[in-house]
């Protein structure tokens, strides 16, 4: 994780500081990181991916008003560019909306159906519940695809869409994309796609496993999906 937020390294080692009899707050972290040249600057980036002008099938934004009480609920799918020495790699991401795990990702080498396709089956392999899920995108065009689609109804998801160009309305799945390319470097760029894959990989596993995200009350995303869903899965042999 080496552009870290502050607040969320102070959460990681506050313990540390405790057992070694360390007097280190917060503040005192950023000012360590501060005279040290070692805060973080936020980076911005834009590279449209999406392409929404086709004629297939667009669908209305059913979690617009929606309140998200527990995982596999919503899920929210984007694609976002990879840069390699021979063009851009594409990362398809479904991640939970109530836990922000990522639950399936794909890297192609173009922007064809078969990689949120990918994504959207190794998302399916990873469910820990058996409802009806809200999958929400924005109208590309290899979400309104009849392959896309067809899978979303064999397992039981219902389509939602953003209504506009605004990215507010898939805001979730721009800040992972955000997270990843800007906390782990997945936009400095590699050699080549093989690179590329294997830093991708590395980095879901760490965001899922080992990152404190706010969204969780600094707890993983996989620990909250875990433990939410075995909770829900009680509450639910008890109605």
């Amino acid at each position: 994780m080496p552009r870290l937020g502050t607040r969320k390294l102070y959460h990681i080692l506050k313990e540390g500081f405790r057992s070694k009899h360390l007097k280190v707050g917060r503040d005192q972290l950023f000012h360590i990181l501060r005279v040290n040249h070692l805060l973080v600057r936020p980076r911005k980036s834009y590279h449209k991916t999406t392409n929404s002008k086709h004629w297939l099938k667009k669908h209305s934004n059913k979690v617009q008003s929606l309140k998200i009480i527990h995982p596999e609920q919503v899920w929210v799918a984007d694609i976002t560019y990879i840069p390699t020495k021979s063009g851009h790699n594409y990362l398809s991401l479904i991640t939970d909306a109530y836990s922000r795990k990522i639950m399936g990702y794909h890297l192609s080498e173009d922007l064809r159906t078969e990689g949120p396709l990918k994504a959207l089956k190794m998302a399916l392999s990873k469910r820990r519940l058996n409802g009806s899920i809200i999958h929400h995108s924005d109208r590309g065009l290899q979400y309104c695809s009849y392959e896309y689609q067809q899978l979303l109804q064999q397992n039981n998801l219902i389509t939602s869409m953003t209504e506009s160009y605004d990215p507010y309305q898939n805001a979730l799945a721009e800040r992972v994309n955000g997270i990843l390319k800007d906390e782990f470097n997945l936009e400095q760029g590699f050699k080549e796609h093989v690179q590329a894959l294997q830093v991708v990989k590395e980095s879901i596993h760490i965001y899922n496993t080992e990152r404190p995200h706010y969204g969780c009350n600094l707890n993983t995303p996989e620990f909250v999906h875990k433990n939410k869903s075995l909770e829900f899965q009680k509450l639910e042999t008890l109605m």
